[in-house]
């Protein structure tokens, strides 16, 4: 019985998880036109992660700051100020569906990083999923460049899942010493704090417009959307449902195009529609685990 009611805990997690990234990127793409895109980013991290650093107080012996200060730095670069930074003015550029869907190939090239740097197996499974999710980027990048006419907004989503999974493979790297909760807080106050500088310096608080969507924005970002959502994803991976997380991540795209089209009126073109089903597949069969392996 106990193991039954660890199953739909754990399950009610991931499907929460996949609902709040799912319906957040439509919910950030119809307020980035009321605020400036790094203020816009900043305030929801730094927000979210006091937030969160009010959660794990009690944890307290496990932060180490001095001694772990440059991984927390790194890491907030990387999951962070790069990560949040790109995607927030990169959501200007492309349909907020569309965007997902590139930044969603993210766990393919986990795949192949972790395989290249973490020494993890690599089978023939993944290998076509590699290849489905190529493929797939370039049905959705084509949709992207004839459709929407944005070659920047096409190469920052992907930069976006570039950095996040370069940032992935960091803090994986270094979770023996570091504790993934302070990890997680670390990175959201220290990059939230340097995208609010940046913005600071090159961009004019004047220029946010104050309304019911912004306001409803920040605080389902400073809340949910950030601190809430990685709160639940690194309680998954540290009770070993990590690969869960990855298999299921596809229906976070796809949850977003549908609800992009229902709310914003976003169009499912057959393209976006055909790329989309292959990152899907490509992201289910790059973290399927086989027997069979092939190592590097």
């Amino acid at each position: 019985m106990g193991n039954e009611n660890n199953k739909l805990a754990t399950y009610s997690l991931l499907v929460c998880l996949i609902l709040v990234w799912g319906v957040s990127w439509p919910i950030y793409k119809n307020a980035v036109p009321y605020m400036p895109p790094l203020l816009f980013a900043g305030f929801r991290a730094f927000v979210g992660g006091v937030l969160l650093f009010l959660l794990v107080l009690k944890r307290w012996h496990l932060l180490r700051f001095k001694e772990n200060l440059l991984f927390y730095i790194i890491s907030a670069t990387l999951n962070i100020t790069f990560y949040l930074g790109i995607q927030t003015v990169g959501l200007n550029m492309l349909p907020g569906g569309l965007f997902s869907v590139l930044v969603y190939f993210q766990p393919v090239l986990l795949g192949l990083l972790s395989w290249w740097f973490l020494k993890e197996n690599m089978n023939l499974l993944k290998i076509l999923g590699l290849i489905l999710g190529f493929i797939g980027i370039f049905f959705v990048s084509v949709d992207g460049l004839t459709i929407h006419l944005s070659v920047l907004g096409v190469i920052l989503a992907l930069a976006t899942a570039l950095s996040w999974a370069i940032g992935v493979v960091y803090v994986k790297k270094n979770k023996l010493r570091i504790d993934a909760y302070w990890m997680v807080v670390m990175q959201l106050i220290i990059g939230g704090a340097s995208l609010l500088i940046a913005g600071g310096f090159t961009e004019s608080i004047t220029d946010i417009v104050w309304n019911g969507d912004l306001i409803f924005t920040l605080v389902w970002g400073s809340t949910l959307g950030m601190p809430i959502a990685q709160f639940i994803y690194y309680k998954l991976m540290n009770e070993g449902e990590a690969s869960k997380v990855g298999a299921f991540t596809f229906l976070v795209p796809i949850l977003s195009v549908i609800v992009s089209s229902i709310f914003l009126g976003e169009a499912i073109t057959f393209k976006l529609f055909i790329g989309m089903m292959l990152v899907g597949g490509s992201i289910y069969l790059v973290n399927r685990k086989v027997p069979a392996t092939i190592n590097k």
